[in-house]
């Protein structure tokens, strides 16, 4: 058997370098942590009231990122809101009417903001005029 040196390291690494598992063994698949509600809601009471440095040290403890307490604390959120459907499937016209209430929500505000961005250029515009009749009539300007 040809062994590679990503091999020889990924046996170093699992302890199967002298010979502790067979050439033929795949290395065991580590399996994702699951963390219960309770454990979720300790830990981020614990995170909440802890100063600083407490916070570093019960996240290296516990082996959990900043990352695991934001997703929690959005999981806690979502929990606490009510759910917004009663279960039933929604029709196809209650679907289609969904989409074009968005639609046009998104149309509305885009048009406001072309309104506001021609009512800027028609004054910004009007200044321009303003300064350029301005500079025909001052004699300083003039030559």
């Amino acid at each position: 058997m040809t062994m590679t040196s990503t091999t020889l390291l990924d046996r170093a690494h699992n302890g199967g370098v002298n010979g502790h598992h067979d050439a033929g063994d795949p290395p065991a698949k580590p399996s994702r942590r699951r963390f219960s509600a309770e454990f979720k809601n300790r830990i981020v009471d614990e995170y909440d009231a802890a100063d600083r440095e407490g916070r570093g040290a019960l996240l290296r403890r516990e082996g959990l990122y900043t990352s695991h307490i934001s997703e929690w604390r959005n999981q806690r959120r979502q929990a606490s809101e009510p759910v917004r459907s009663s279960g039933r499937r929604r029709s196809a016209e209650q679907v289609e009417l969904d989409r074009l209430r968005k639609t046009n929500a998104r149309l509305e505000s885009e048009l406001e903001r072309t309104k506001l961005a021609l009512e800027i250029t028609g004054k910004a515009h009007a200044l321009l005029e303003l300064l350029s009749e301005s500079a025909d009539i001052d004699p300083k300007f003039k030559k």
